[in-house]
């Protein structure tokens, strides 16, 4: 008899559970639907007194921001004058749980190396090719109804009030970054392969056999180290300067008429930084445009001369150069390594920032084969190219929207944990970590390291010995 009673019962809950989450699916509204159901539900009829029951409900929609699940529990009911006993559902919501790695201002604790882009194959593009088709195909649609395209500052000709002082700021860092770089030089060492681009901060060279020189075979791919400047630190990365870059555009035979400067200055005197060596046409009216066509762009300028005419070794300019740094600085004294090591590091997080920022709204243009990268709307005409099938295209440049490492790029070096201890070996490569030169050399010299540095560098892991390491898994 007690078998079927409990039969029934459960035959009944067994109902009543279908009936809810058949209504769950229908609407949304998870506690409107639940107090439906419970008004449904007759306290009055003999029911037995369950340990609470949980049904997990899966997410109702990609919408929901907490999942929703079914709870079941025995509740005493008052019904006029008598006290009911019966089983009630509830409609309970559980938080989000979100990871520990997704949360603002948290890194992971290890970092992949940078990969090695090929050579042989042209770089991705930083924009989907299939945002930029859209993009094309909205501006033809215009130009075919002879509307003019809608164009917001700076891509009008016109400078960006914000970003005046961040042009400022980033220029002054840039000075400041050269300077502590020739002053540590002074006193980090720094290598470099004679083969290869491999450079490294320690006091001798490291015995990892990565080198891809033409004659690294001979060596079985050990580097051929030789002392380092600060090029190979902070790689130099040139522009074309232009007095106006919705002008004329570079040919290949007025290549000479036209200075090269860095490019993160360029892009600061494109941004509204004045420098009397490099002036540069401020428009006060926009320029118009159909299609690609420039419709008025307010008549063409007789550029001003090159500086080249004037001494350099006399104006101002030879501090935004690394040509001849560290004969300009004498070495600095023990005591202030560490005070200039911080303020370098601080000016290269200031460089990088601004950078970035001056990137999202101006036009920077980088060759997809090549280093070469141009300040403007558009790229120049000079055949200059020599990487991967420069054959086809004449020697042009493959010329796509640049990304932030290719304009600062951060020159990827081994952190070395010990740098006055045993040469870095293949056999332990896999526990190295890696760091931006920058980073690296100042780090060493006794300045903080940033915190988005350090997953990559990898500090948290013990490189083992040679004969440990074969015990590893």
């Amino acid at each position: 008899m007690g078998d079927m009673v409990l039969a029934n019962m459960m035959i009944c809950i067994d109902c009543k559970i279908t009936a809810l989450v058949t209504a769950i699916v229908r609407d949304r509204s998870m506690l409107q639907t639940l107090s439906t159901a419970s008004s449904l539900w007759n306290p009055s009829q003999r029911s037995a007194c369950l340990e609470i029951v949980e049904f997990q409900r899966s997410q109702l929609s990609s919408l929901s921001p907490c999942p929703f699940y079914l709870k079941f529990g025995s509740k005493s009911v008052q019904k006029g004058r008598a006290l009911v006993s019966g089983t009630f559902p509830y409609a309970c919501q559980r938080p989000k749980q979100y990871p520990a790695s997704k949360k603002l201002g948290e890194y992971p604790q290890n970092m992949d190396l940078p990969p090695v882009l090929p050579k042989k194959k042209k770089k991705p593009y930083p924009i989907p090719f299939k945002e930029i088709q859209k993009a094309a195909r909205k501006d033809k649609k215009l130009a075919e109804r002879g509307v003019e395209k809608p164009l917001q500052p700076p891509k009008n000709g016109l400078l960006v009030p914000e970003l005046i002082p961040v042009a400022y700021e980033v220029l002054d860092a840039w000075k400041l970054l050269i300077k502590g770089l020739a002053q540590l030089l002074h006193v980090i060492p720094v290598y470099g392969c004679s083969e290869c681009s491999e450079v490294h901060v320690a006091h001798s060279g490291h015995n990892i056999q990565d080198c891809k020189g033409p004659r690294s075979s001979k060596r079985r791919g050990l580097h051929s180290w030789v002392k380092g400047s600060i090029n190979d630190i902070l790689i130099p990365i040139e522009s074309y300067h232009l007095y106006d870059p919705f002008g004329r555009r570079i040919k290949h035979e007025t290549r000479f008429d036209y200075d090269r400067i860095p490019a993160v200055v360029e892009l600061c005197i494109q941004a509204g930084v004045d420098i009397p060596e490099y002036p540069s046409r401020r428009r006060t009216n926009p320029i118009r445009m159909i299609g690609k066509k420039i419709i008025d762009r307010g008549g063409y300028v007789e550029e001003p001369k090159p500086w080249r005419a004037v001494d350099p070794s006399s104006s101002s300019i030879i501090d935004l150069d690394t040509c001849g740094a560290c004969e300009r600085f004498p070495p600095p004294s023990p005591e202030d390594v560490p005070i200039i090591a911080q303020e370098t590091m601080n000016a290269h997080e200031t460089v990088q920032t601004g950078v970035t920022k001056l990137m999202k709204k101006y036009t920077v243009k980088a060759c997809g084969y090549c280093s070469e990268v141009h300040v403007g709307p558009w790229g120049h005409n000079a055949k200059l190219c020599g990487e991967f099938k420069h054959q086809w295209r004449d020697g042009k440049h493959g010329w796509q929207d640049a990304t932030v490492s290719e304009v600062f790029p951060p020159n990827y070096v081994w952190h070395v944990q010990d740098p006055k201890g045993p040469p870095m070996r293949s056999a332990l490569k896999r526990y190295y970590g890696k760091a931006p030169a920058v980073v690296e050399l100042c780090m060493q010299a006794g300045a903080q390291v940033p915190r988005r540095y350090k997953p990559m560098m990898r500090l948290d892991i013990i490189v083992p010995e040679s004969e440990e390491a074969s015990l590893v898994a």
